[in-house]
């Protein structure tokens, strides 16, 4: 039985905290893994809630930023991320990643994908240049679209679950989301990254048609196939991540959601109704109930309380709240999960709990 294809998962996500400093600051991932990031997403803990989120990578190249909080265009920060170093990554003295003062704290969730990057030719878009991991399952994806149904390749080998893109050169067009595994999504599904609604079907964001192991598929909609696009592409690994839903329970001895390994970083969503984009991490939450979270659409500093409380064990994470975007009964919600380990790695032996 095959419970894991990858033994220690710092070779592909880590999670890093820092204090700012108002100075170039090279930071280095704190495992025992050194890991140079592809996909590197920042965000203040303390301070000014008006900062909202820096989302950098490797095929965009440095200084080139995006926020999920809002539909905005690519941004060019010349002193924000400076370098994707061979065992972490460069900030310089933006507020945003590093501001000086012992009350701004940060935090930065990276993934490892395949370096800058290459044109992929297989879809009928060609992309300007995919970086995909086969091993971890992450493809970076950037191409100019049609307006017209369209694919473009996406390199993983595999159907990808989870699809998230954005018209960079629109300061109106909506970071668009689906994951293609949940029932009620399907192939229509469209979830708004840098809002609270709920699904917001349409035929067009996709061209009612799931990826394939080689294609993702586009409709007409600007949103998903406008000038400028970013598309990252997630397909679960198993004993390394994992996407799918959840039903609440209404109850404080809430939904456990079994995972394959103990999470490092969770984030979710109630997709049947409004609900935020919350994310929890084991760097932030060192031990139960995991209870600081953080919101993807959302500026504001990171946040602490009962009403968050979530339990993140060896093999999968569990509610401890009754909030209604969280845990309420019959409300379906959606999550990612990347593992800090595998709960049974790929000699058999299991690994320990919190």
């Amino acid at each position: 039985m095959a419970y894991t294809t990858i033994d220690n998962p710092e070779l592909y996500m880590q999670v890093k905290l820092w204090t700012g400093t108002g100075s170039t600051n090279a930071l280095t991932f704190d495992g025992s893994e050194d890991m140079q990031p592809d996909l590197v997403w920042i965000k203040l803990r303390s301070g000014a809630a008006d900062y909202g989120h820096r989302i950098f990578d490797s095929v965009r190249g440095v200084h080139k930023t995006l926020n999920s909080a809002a539909a905005s265009t690519e941004g060019t920060e010349t002193n924000s991320l400076t370098v994707f170093g061979s065992d972490g990554f460069t900030v310089v003295d933006a507020d945003e990643v590093n501001q000086s003062g012992g009350s701004h704290t940060y935090v930065a969730w990276c993934w490892k994908a395949n370096g800058s990057g290459s044109a992929n030719t297989a879809g009928s878009i060609n992309t300007t240049k995919t970086s995909a991991n086969t091993t971890s399952g992450i493809s970076i994806n950037t191409f100019s679209g049609t307006g017209s149904n369209a694919t473009i390749g996406h390199g993983l080998g595999v159907a990808p679950t989870v699809i998230l893109c954005k018209n960079m050169a629109s300061g109106s067009d909506n970071w668009n989301w689906n994951n293609f595994s949940i029932s009620s999504l399907g192939n229509t599904g469209r979830i708004y990254f840098n809002e609270a609604d709920g699904n917001s079907a349409a035929a067009a964001a996709w061209n009612s048609t799931a990826p394939t192991s080689t294609l993702v598929s586009l409709g007409s909609n600007g949103e998903n196939n406008g000038t400028t696009m970013i598309l990252y592409a997630f397909a679960p690994i198993q004993g390394f991540s994992k996407f799918g839903s959840y039903v609440g329970n209404g109850n404080a001895d809430g939904t456990f959601v079994y995972t394959g390994f103990r999470p490092a970083w969770v984030m979710y969503k109630r997709i049947d109704g409004s609900g935020s984009w919350y994310i929890h991490d084991t760097k932030r939450n060192t031990h139960n109930p995991a209870n600081s979270q953080l919101i993807a659409q959302e500026p504001d500093a990171e946040a602490t309380g009962s009403s968050y409380d979530m339990d993140i064990l060896s093999n999968g994470f569990k509610m401890r709240n009754t909030g209604g975007e969280r845990n309420g009964s019959g409300n379906v919600i959606s999550y990612m999960a990347f593992a800090e380990a595998p709960f049974v790695n790929s000699k058999g032996v299991p690994c320990n709990a919190r």
